[in-house]
């Protein structure tokens, strides 16, 4: 079978076994993202966002499509994934579910962080600007969510502890298909850290949608990592968007350490005069896995500044992705935009594709792009080896360095010492 007829196929049978009366609520929402959902379908090779990224190819190998539209039931027993690290201000989701019980949340009481579903049941109108999107999994998330979490940090409010949003997935027996929600608002003047991570138990396959609208105040900041570090079999599509107000700050960490195939669209919008944004990204694949990094800034007002590095290595026969988009508006004078994405090939199977982008429609600005792809330095590696350095250890000095650029970023010591460790360990064993 084609691969077009696949997603035909699987598209067809996903739309026709998805059944809205399954939820009890935000239906007026679900049906818009269905109905969007509908007229696009899941994408294809041809669909440039997606032409090196068979996301429908390996749902129809791994899921039919009744899998696909049921949400997998929640089970406790993947505690023992609980990272004790991040023991506290912990909000943990089960296969996609909120789970109380595991969580152990410690804000500041006038912060808000409550289930998505009881947020809506008290403002029901909660996502109703949620949907100015076309990505075919976002649709399917505002389809098919099952639960999210609901932030809201107040004017003048500085949350001092870091919310761990934990996504667990136990596919231990069966097939997990989870789809989550999160939507964050950060006050004028507040701010708020944001740590997210997913994990698997079990060798199931597992396709999970995450969907997270974060808005910055005016002179608000937001400092938010996700962590992909999934032995499992996960199939993942994570979309997030963030929409910066005047003066605001947002720092952003993507780190994709493990995972099969993995999808990460993330959207800046610079709203307001002044605002700064620095988004830095950092992905280690090997054997057959796959990893995407979409990104997309779109300066609208004047007077901002973007800075973007994303780093790779790839080995075996992996694969990795890299799309980056910035947009400068007529209106956005006095601009400073960079990217900048830097790959390193660790085998003659491995592969990237990357395709830094950049549109300008202002004429008082200070923009670049640029891509680099690579192999290791023998020179280097000779050099340490001529030093009485192992071939194996001096290869991972090298590798580390190469990716210290992008950790060294990261502001919370106790974040960057717990990444630093995943990331030794699994340099010094798998490359």
């Amino acid at each position: 079978m084609s691969t077009a007829t696949e997603k035909q196929s699987l598209s067809t049978s996903l739309i026709a076994s998805i059944d809205l009366a399954q939820f009890s609520f935000a239906n007026e929402q679900r049906t818009k993202a269905f109905e969007a959902f509908k007229t696009i379908g899941l994408p294809e090779p041809k669909n440039e966002e997606y032409k090196f990224t068979p996301v429908t190819r390996s749902l129809s190998k791994h899921f039919s499509a009744s899998e696909l539209s049921k949400p997998t039931d929640a089970n406790e027993s993947v505690k023992s994934l609980l990272n004790p690290e991040f023991s506290e201000n912990r909000v943990v989701f089960v296969n996609g579910m909120y789970s109380k019980t595991l969580s152990t949340i410690t804000s500041d009481s006038k912060v808000t962080v409550q289930s998505l579903n009881e947020a809506l049941a008290s403002n029901p109108s909660l996502l109703f600007d949620q949907l100015n999107t076309t990505d075919p999994f976002a649709l399917l998330n505002s389809t098919l969510w099952s639960d999210g979490l609901y932030i809201n940090v107040p004017k003048n409010i500085e949350e001092q502890k870091p919310l761990f949003i934990h996504h667990l997935h136990d596919a231990s027996s069966e097939k997990v298909s989870a789809h989550t929600k999160l939507f964050i608002t950060v006050g004028e003047s507040a701010s708020l850290q944001i740590i997210e991570k997913t994990d698997t138990q079990g060798n199931q396959p597992v396709f999970n949608t995450i969907s997270e609208d974060i808005i910055v105040g005016e002179n608000g900041a937001v400092n938010y990592c996700k962590i992909q570090n999934d032995a499992g079999q996960l199939i993942q599509v994570a979309n997030t968007t963030i929409h910066q107000h005047r003066a605001s700050r947002a720092d952003t960490y993507t780190l994709t350490l493990n995972g099969q195939l993995i999808r990460n669209n993330l959207n800046i919008i610079i709203d307001g005069e002044g605002c700064e944004s620095h988004f830095y990204g950092l992905y280690l694949s090997d054997g057959d896995t796959l990893v995407d990094n979409h990104t997309t800034v779109d300066h609208k007002k004047p007077n901002s500044f973007s800075n973007e590095l994303y780093k790779g290595l790839m080995d075996g026969k992996s694969k990795g992705v890299f799309n980056g988009k910035i947009y400068v508006r007529p209106h956005a004078q006095k601009t400073n935009a960079f990217q900048s994405n830097r790959n390193l090939l660790l085998s003659d199977d491995a592969t990237v594709n990357t395709k830094p982008q950049l549109e300008i429609w202002a004429d008082d600005v200070k923009c670049s792009h640029g891509c680099t792809t690579g192999q290791l330095d023998e020179e280097a590696l000779f050099y340490l080896q001529s030093r009485g350095i192992p071939k194996a250890t001096a290869k991972a000095m090298l590798l580390y360095a190469f990716a210290a650029e992008v950790m060294e970023t990261i502001k919370n010591e106790q974040l960057k010492n717990y990444i630093d460790s995943i990331v030794s360990e699994r340099l010094h064993k798998s490359y």
